[in-house]
């Protein structure tokens, strides 16, 4: 890993040489690689996202919008208090951490911000995880059994492990692959001190975004027992491993 930082007038670039040599703002430009024929899937709504083909590989261009109340606000704009400190910045040092960690998460290549005035505007790219459901996706097909709770739980567990705490650990950010399995989207997300009050909060989130998906439509019992138990089981084995 070599990071680069490139700055102008609007704002900082900072990138992984490694992985590109040069990045520019055009690159964070959905129409510009629309221009170009590589784009390939673009979707609205908050943190709207653009899969692209790039000189890096096929990757997924994120930017950063407000969600709840304050979204009607600020929409895509953040108190600026500083260049490390912006949200792009933050996700691309810490899943650089990751990788050195070895963790199941996505290759960081580029992070912007643009500051106008007492805000600023902030974008992500990072390689796409080729062929991967999100867990939401595999409930939604019945694609779920104890075998892929437990992998799920030893997942998480890994990351606890390591002191990774995602900020919104829910079904949507788990990616499920044939021969493993991913976390993804750590906006907001930090490494900590170990500690169980946190860890327990994490996944009780998790927990929640399951139950909201249907898990729990034959009822809590029967979720406790086909799905939550094993995830636990899973997650209890890795992280004492």
């Amino acid at each position: 890993m070599q990071e680069q930082l490139r700055q102008d007038a609007e704002g900082a670039i900072l990138f992984d040489a490694t992985v590109s040599p040069q990045v520019d703002g055009d690159w964070f430009d959905p129409a510009y690689w629309h221009g170009r024929g590589a784009l390939s899937t673009q979707a609205g709504g908050r943190g709207g996202i653009a899969v692209i083909a790039t000189p890096a590989g096929e990757c997924v261009l994120r930017h950063y919008r407000r969600g709840g109340m304050v979204a009607a606000l600020m929409g895509d704009r953040y108190l600026w208090t500083g260049a490390d400190r912006t949200r792009s910045f933050a996700e691309f040092r810490l899943l650089q951490t990751l990788a050195r960690l070895e963790l199941p998460a996505p290759t960081v290549v580029a992070a912007r911000y643009q500051r106008i005035g007492l805000h600023y505007r902030a974008d992500l790219m990072t390689r796409r995880i080729a062929d991967t459901q999100t867990l939401a996706e595999c409930l939604a097909s019945d694609r779920w059994d104890a075998e892929l709770a437990q992998e799920v739980g030893a997942l998480v567990a890994r990351f606890h492990r390591a002191g990774v705490w995602h900020a919104d650990l829910n079904a949507h950010n788990i990616l499920v692959a044939q021969a493993a399995l991913y976390l993804i989207d750590f906006d907001r997300g930090r490494l900590r001190a170990p500690g169980q009050g946190w860890r327990m909060a994490n996944l009780q989130r998790l927990r929640r975004s399951l139950i909201k998906l249907g898990a729990a439509s034959q009822g809590e019992a029967a979720f406790d027992q086909a799905i939550w138990v094993p995830l636990m089981y899973g997650y209890e084995r890795t992280l004492s491993a």
